[in-house]
């Protein structure tokens, strides 16, 4: 497929024939969205600084009118989508059977407007550089009828537990406004080196996301970052461990691993925020994953109004570290 000559269209696929003007009408469910976020979601694969750019340069009209990247859509507002032209998509890696089986057995609720999974240790939720397939991708190739699955929010590659997913774009919509404004209620459970203090209570502690020369990225503790506060209790005091609950109050990246570092206790098997040393140590144990697991999400549903709570029982490999570090101190 010529790169030259091809386009994507608002339905995110890739056309091959003269790029042409495309005109969407906004539904109901995508009343109050904002028009980048919009064309983020037809244009699949278009990077921000594109979407950004053909707003700016007046390609995209509402209504035959400019508008600003925040500018809430409207039910019936005519949008223009001009042609993107992108290089072709990179072909999607099905799914394997075993992973196919996993996801299926990690649902923990489902319905017409949401899906609750109990997202697997060591999977990423979404595809990105050097990996092919992630949570998202799989589902979506598992139920193609859900064209409009989308994450409401994340979890770190080495952690498990409760992740919520939207079914529209109404209850995204929904949900993610409760998530900003830090109405959902998070409760994690993580093996953190050390003794835990029992009067290390909450850790205020404002974070900065950095990039990491290969890429990734990397939070440090600054007064330049962003506020960020998580509570902690202590649930059970192990062989040179402890087990911790911790509640984020806020939603930063990396939060609850670099707050733990903080108090001196970092998480087990974390290879960003731990030491090498600790680290192989453990690991001589058989203890090899980050034990960081998100144990319980509670919400409002976006169609009930009803708050709910969805708890996610730990992995196999979270509860061997847990045997393994109480027998050690027998």
């Amino acid at each position: 497929m010529s790169t030259k000559n091809s386009s994507i269209s608002p339905t995110g696929k890739v056309n091959t024939a003269v790029p042409a003007v495309y005109f969407q009408e906004v539904n109901q469910e995508q009343e109050g969205q904002r028009l980048d976020n919009f064309l983020l979601s037809r244009l699949k694969g278009v990077p921000k600084s594109r979407i950004y750019r053909i707003i700016r340069k007046g390609e995209v009209r509402v209504n035959k009118k400019r508008e600003k990247p925040e500018y809430k859509l409207k039910t019936g507002d005519i949008v223009r989508i001009p042609p993107v032209r992108v290089a072709p998509p990179k072909e999607q890696i099905p799914p394997s059977a075993a992973l196919q089986k996993l996801l299926n057995e990690s649902v923990l609720y489902q319905d017409e407007q949401i899906l609750v999974m109990n997202k697997p240790a060591g999977l990423p939720v979404h595809a990105g550089t050097g990996v092919k397939t992630g949570l998202i991708e799989a589902l979506r190739h598992m139920y193609p009828a859900l064209a409009s699955l989308e994450l409401v929010h994340r979890l770190d590659k080495g952690t498990s537990g409760c992740l919520l997913l939207a079914k529209t774009s109404k209850s995204l919509k929904l949900l993610s406004a409760q998530f900003k404004a830090g109405e959902t209620k998070k409760i994690y459970h993580a093996l953190v080196q050390g003794r835990w203090s029992p009067q290390q209570t909450e850790i205020d502690a404002p974070l900065l996301r950095q990039q990491e020369k290969n890429g990734e990225r990397f939070v440090v503790v600054s007064p330049e970052g962003k506020s960020a506060r998580t509570l902690f209790s202590v649930l059970e005091e192990l062989h040179h461990a402890t087990l911790v609950e911790a509640s984020p109050l806020t939603g930063r990246t990396h939060q609850i691993r670099v707050h733990a570092r903080l108090a001196n206790c970092p998480i087990i098997g974390d290879e960003k925020y731990s030491e090498d040393a600790a680290r192989q140590a453990f690991a001589r144990q058989g203890i090899k994953r980050l034990c960081l697991h998100a144990a319980s999400l509670t919400f409002v549903h976006p169609e009930t109004g009803q708050t709910m709570t969805v708890a996610a029982p730990a992995e196999k490999q979270f509860d061997a570290a847990l045997k393994v570090l109480r027998q050690a101190g027998d």
